[in-house]
């Protein structure tokens, strides 16, 4: 399952949640649902992801990163597909028990206008290397990460606990988290430029190393602006800056990217995530913070 990603699908949700828990009263119920729906999405685009490279043949010996478990023999397809059709199940599940604790009613124009975006969600993990022409492997990934991990993850969120969504400038962090999220993708091609050349395009085999390089640096630093720029237009408080404690990990993980290449760029990967993790937790506990402090 992959479960070394599943912080960075929690980054965007946590800060979503605790951002609309900062300015409207978010019941815990609702907040659990969507942190489980949001676990459960993960998993579903791992263990996809992986069944798709398995028959695509990208899933081969040369592969730098970790071996998984049709790799190796743990599972066979047939037993994949299953897992996958339950992980879907439980998706809908919780999604649909996320949807019912917040609004009370499955039966209104916004409880379906969220069933849909969930629908498209299961859809965009599924298809990201299964199907006829899936757009993982034509250097689209990018763009579906920024869209789930990035906007629909803390607006969605937000908007699910607080039930709208007060002003343009979530868009701020919400980019932000794409951004970083975007990042974790590129390190994941960057390691993987010699075994996915020929079999499917991504950025980095699309620019090359070095400006692959310069691509993350921009992720990396364009995602923490974003979430400085939002604080800066907020009302001021330094607990809203508390998440910069976090800018030592990203200068190790740029110095990092610049300084590796190939299998030694893994441990990058999760040092990222963590990161990401880590500062979504804390930009948006230093408006939980402030909030209680001023109750």
């Amino acid at each position: 399952m992959r479960l070394r990603t599943l912080p960075l699908s929690l980054s965007g949700v946590s800060l979503g949640l605790m951002l609309a828990a900062a300015d409207y009263r978010v019941g815990w119920g609702t907040a659990v649902w969507t942190l489980l729906t949001t676990v459960c999405l993960q998993i579903l685009s791992n263990i996809c992801n992986e069944l798709g490279d398995t028959l695509n043949g990208v899933d081969r010996a040369e592969r730098k990163g970790p071996k998984y478990s049709l790799a190796e023999g743990g599972m066979t397809v047939r037993e994949m597909k299953w897992f996958i059709a339950a992980t879907v199940i439980c998706c809908i599940a919780c999604g649909l028990c996320m949807i019912r604790s917040s609004f009370g009613t499955l039966l209104a124009l916004e409880p379906v206008c969220l069933m849909m975006l969930g629908a498209a969600a299961i859809s965009g993990a599924m298809k990201y290397t299964l199907g006829r022409n899936p757009y993982g492997y034509r250097g689209l990934g990018d763009v579906y990460v920024f869209l789930f991990f990035g906007i629909v993850a803390v607006l969605g969120s937000y908007f699910v606990a607080a039930r709208t969504i007060p002003s343009w400038i979530l868009l701020l962090p919400a980019c932000g988290i794409g951004m970083l999220s975007i990042g974790v993708l590129n390190v994941n091609n960057m390691r993987d430029m010699n075994s996915d050349e020929g079999i499917r395009i991504t950025i980095p085999l699309r620019i090359g190393l070095r400006n692959a390089r310069i691509y993350q640096t921009i992720l990396v630093c364009g995602g923490i602006v974003c979430i400085t720029v939002y604080s800066l237009l907020r009302f001021p408080d330094p607990w809203h800056y508390l998440y910069l404690v976090t800018l030592p990990l990203f200068v190790i993980h740029l110095h990092g990217i610049w300084t590796r290449q190939d299998e030694a760029l893994d441990p990058m990967l999760p040092l990222l995530v963590i990161s990401t993790f880590a500062l979504s937790l804390l930009a948006g506990a230093g408006y939980l913070v402030f909030l209680l402090g001023n109750a």
